[in-house]
């Protein structure tokens, strides 16, 4: 008996209509998706952020959530861009997948990330 999981196709599929449309390479795309096929927390997350279009912060890398990991990109994406706000060039989308794509590699190697989220002004405060 073979069991096919529906929401596998579907997941690759919609990561990569949204990937494509953020302008993320393929191979960005087929990275992230080894990583959330290899977590199986991590991929019940983006099933979850597919149907609601939000994250349910289940899954967590020393104290820090997907959402922390969004907000921590949303504001480099800012400082780096120069805006200090919330334009509508920012592709949001993007920084949902990247948010996953640092989640993964968090938890296989949190000490970087952990630095890099301590430095930043503020991280303190989420």
């Amino acid at each position: 008996m073979i069991i096919f999981d529906a929401r596998r196709v579907k997941a690759y599929e919609a990561l990569h209509q949204i990937g494509g449309s953020a302008g993320l390479e393929k191979d960005y795309l087929e990275e992230l998706w080894a990583e959330l096929s290899l977590d199986q927390e991590l991929f019940q997350e983006f099933v979850y952020y597919l149907e609601h279009h939000s994250f349910f912060d289940g899954a967590s890398c020393s104290g820090y959530s997907l959402t922390d990991l969004y907000f921590y990109l949303f504001r480099r994406y800012e400082v780096s861009h120069d805006t200090g706000k919330n334009f509508a060039d920012c592709d949001k989308e993007a920084l949902v997948l990247e948010s996953f794509m640092m989640m993964a590699k968090m938890k296989k190697d949190p000490d970087p990330y952990i630095r890099r989220l301590e430095k930043d002004p503020g991280m303190d405060l989420l």
